[in-house]
């Protein structure tokens, strides 16, 4: 795999953002998640230090925002180290957990400068939240949720809105009363489980999917989003982060998202898609200014 040392600085990219899916694992088997993570779930090819390597390249190139995604990333046995690493070279660092069940070193790891934490939640009745899930949950991202409030770190909840009678409105109640500020809503995407057996369709994407930002999949495949992963665009496991960034691929990839899905906000159910379940209408997920989360 090249190293940053063999990459020139005329190769620069403009991306700033990097979802760094590290696994497919996951406690739960969520009816919308977008991957189909699970319990039968890998941590896929990509190594410790492919992961290393990923990142350095990604600072050295002008990447300033990494969200650790999955599946559930704090399942990765590199989880914690990952963490460290992408602090340690400057990176800001956004963790989106289901906030089941959180280790001590990886609470350790939620309260370190420059990392913030996200999560999904999805009614304040329990059945409808377990329902989601797959597994019953609710009691325990609740406290969690709470957990982390508690601990000062910083946090914003997805409420993914699947309909049919969801309690939403109470659910973002339920939340404001446990002291969460940053809260936003967003509809099932259909894409993984979410899309019921149906084919992935560019038209369902938000329209800026490549535009500043790209995933890296737990293979090693790049893609303009997460929910574009059926849009490969290279490999890091093959050829340099940088020229796969700004690549004829991934050129042809995001101009085919825009002119297909186009702007964000723009769908077919009134103009009110803003993928932006942390309500600050942008479709740029990570830290700081973090939106359309990955698991709707």
């Amino acid at each position: 795999m090249t190293t940053t040392t063999e990459v020139t600085t005329t190769e620069k990219t403009a991306t700033r953002l990097l979802w760094l899916d590290l696994t497919r694992k996951c406690q739960l088997t969520c009816t919308h998640c977008y991957n189909a993570s699970g319990p039968e779930g890998t941590h896929g090819t990509m190594t410790r230090e492919n992961w290393i390597s990923v990142m350095d390249q990604a600072a050295v190139h002008g990447v300033r925002d990494v969200q650790f995604i999955g599946g559930e990333p704090t399942l990765h046995p590199d989880f914690a180290v990952l963490v460290d690493h992408a602090l340690a070279i400057g990176l800001n660092v956004e963790v989106y957990s289901n906030l089941v069940h959180v280790p001590e070193d990886c609470w350790q790891a939620f309260q370190r400068k420059g990392v913030t934490l996200a999560t999904s939640y999805y009614s304040d009745d329990s059945a409808q939240h377990n329902a989601m899930t797959g597994r019953r949950t609710h009691a325990r991202t609740k406290a969690n949720i709470a957990r982390a409030v508690e601990a000062r770190i910083p946090l914003r909840v997805g409420i993914i809105d699947a309909g049919e009678g969801q309690r939403v409105d109470e659910a973002r109640h339920e939340l404001e009363q446990l002291g969460v500020t940053r809260i936003g809503i967003d509809r099932v995407r259909p894409f993984g489980r979410g899309a019921h057996g149906q084919a992935p369709d560019i038209a369902h994407l938000c329209g800026r999917c490549g535009t500043g930002k790209a995933a890296i999949s737990p293979t090693g495949e790049v893609s303009p989003c997460p929910m574009s992963g059926w849009l490969g665009v290279g490999n890091v496991q093959q050829a340099p982060l940088a020229s796969i960034l700004s690549g004829t691929a991934m050129a042809k990839a995001t101009k085919s998202i825009r002119t297909t899905a186009g702007k964000c906000g723009d769908d077919d159910e009134g103009g009110d898609d803003t993928c932006d379940p942390v309500g600050d209408g942008e479709c740029t997920p990570g830290y700081p200014s973090s939106s359309c989360s990955p698991r709707s």
